[in-house]
């Protein structure tokens, strides 16, 4: 049995993507018999606690004074506490510079002789940026990652691209990395009848349902406005589904330059994790463009595949080779609209193919990244979980360059 303490930027009820894979780890690490401390800001809002949870919200706005006194609190647990840190800048206040933030985890490890790991779902901006605040944003990231990493014992990566991107920083001192996929953090709704009543409210009998789930932000709602039209022109039969909270600008859009597609493109708004499984599940297929490309740090795309989905994705310079190479999903460039259209289109008409598509899928997920291979990496003390060949990714990294 470890005793942990997971320190992280956001926790439920606050949303986001770290918010759901803190908990989901958190509770499988307490399920699995550890005992599991979460030291997170205060919530707006109370929410029922995963039985062998402790939930600390003690980070206050994760300022010098509120760090200094939740050193205080954790220096009454016996030493050597292990802290997981959920390390991703945005989610640490301080418009993502909270340097202070940084310098309490590398102290943490020097002077109170803590084990810190460090779960990296994103490093830092990337350089060059159009604006100065945000050069000064990316610089400022980079010198908190230094002080972090000076305080790992071990760096757990989203996506062993990262490792990379770390090297840089360690500043003439080695660390072992280690490969831990995020994990779905929809589970599939078993409940009877919800998925015909998906479909039943958005599809009539016989029509397909295509589906995005996620964010619609940025690049992904620009490569969506170009593929959403290419698919629903000339087809009334299709109906288009943007599951999630942001598609409304993403639908109006299209509208606006294609008015003849009203009724074929719905936006379900924010959803429960339940409501979300079986509009998933209701869908023919997922279209799921990144503008790096798929990568195991995209929590989107694992709900898609652990309901075994047939999923079009795109390729680019983070995608793992094992997306290919397991043959889970039908990948098109980037940079490549068309051929993300050309290539749902396949998928449409040729019904066999999209459903034998779906059953790879979710065993792939299920052998590859389901929540019990993630917490048996934490737990074993093993330098790595599986990776895409069935062999262990292992490095110790020391210096080295590389750009970004």
């Amino acid at each position: 049995m470890t005793e942990w303490h997971l320190i992280t930027g956001e926790y439920p009820p606050q949303s986001g993507g770290v918010s759901d894979y803190s908990r989901l780890v958190a509770s499988g690490l307490a399920a699995a018999g550890d005992v599991v401390h979460v030291w997170c800001p205060p919530a707006g809002s109370s929410v029922q606690e995963e039985p062998g949870v402790i939930v600390h919200r003690e980070l206050g706005k994760m300022g010098p004074r509120d760090l200094r006194r939740v050193s205080r609190m954790l220096d009454e647990f016996r030493p050597p506490r292990r802290l997981l840190v959920q390390w991703v800048p945005h989610a640490f206040g301080f418009r993502s510079a909270n340097l202070a933030l940084s310098f309490w985890i590398s102290r943490r490890a020097s002077a109170h002789e803590d084990h810190v790991e460090i779960m990296l779902h994103e490093p830092y901006l990337p350089l060059p940026q159009r604006h100065l605040r945000h050069t000064v944003l990316a610089l400022a990231h980079r010198l908190m990652l230094a002080m972090v990493l000076r305080a790992a014992a071990r760096v757990w990566v989203a996506i062993p691209k990262w490792e990379e991107y770390c090297r840089p920083f360690l500043l003439q001192r080695s660390a072992p990395f280690a490969w831990l996929p995020v994990v779905s953090n929809i589970p599939v709704n078993q409940h009877p009848g919800a998925t015909e009543a998906v479909r039943a409210r958005y599809s009539i009998s016989h029509q397909r349902l295509i589906g995005h789930f996620g964010t619609c932000g940025g690049a992904i709602g620009r490569s969506l406005r170009t593929v959403i039209p290419d698919l629903l022109n000339g087809h009334p039969e299709r109906i288009f589904l943007l599951i999630g909270q942001d598609g409304e600008p993403v639908r109006d859009e299209i509208l606006r330059e294609c008015p003849q597609l009203r009724g074929q493109i719905h936006v379900t708004g924010r959803l429960s994790s339940e409501e979300v499984s079986s509009h998933i599940l209701a869908c023919d297929a997922m279209v799921q463009p990144y503008p790096d490309g798929v990568s195991s740090r995209r929590g989107s795309v694992m709900a898609a595949i652990s309901h075994g989905k047939a999923v079009v994705t795109t390729s680019g310079r983070l995608t793992e080779p094992l997306w290919s190479d397991s043959g889970s999903v039908v990948l098109a460039p980037a940079d490549e609209p068309s051929e993300l259209t050309r290539s749902v289109e396949n998928l449409l008409i040729d019904d066999s193919h999209r459903l034998r598509l779906g059953g790879v899928a979710k065993e792939f997920y299920e052998r590859q990244f389901a929540l019990r291979n993630v917490i048996a990496a934490l737990r074993s003390g093993s330098d790595s979980p599986l990776n895409a060949t069935g062999l262990r990714y292992e490095n110790v990294a020391s210096t080295g360059s590389t750009s970004f």
